[in-house]
């Protein structure tokens, strides 16, 4: 956790980091791994995000080492991931 003054610095308060922690199972891990890999491959438009950036998603899975027999479940996991990330980022309050 930060300091009171470091989150300042960042424009922020200390209870904008708290939260509880989130355990990964074991059957989400290589999903959660190729998910958080992929934070930078977004297509961008106009409004902002419109959706990953599929033809990252091979050299993704090699690099993170992801086991090549789970390579189509996890395509599917991230689709999954992208339109809840998507419905997330294009919420309008």
């Amino acid at each position: 956790m930060p300091t009171q003054e470091e989150a300042a610095a960042a424009g922020f308060e200390p209870e904008d980091y708290a939260s509880d922690p989130v355990d990964i199972w074991p059957d989400t891990y290589w999903a959660y791994e190729a998910m958080n890999a992929m934070a930078t491959q977004w297509r961008m438009g106009m409004n902002g995000p419109t959706g990953l950036d599929y033809s990252a998603i091979p050299m993704v899975l090699r690099m993170i080492g992801a086991p090549r027999s789970e390579w189509q479940q996890l395509y599917s996991d991230l689709r999954v991931m992208e339109a809840a990330a998507l419905g997330a980022m294009n919420k309008r309050e």
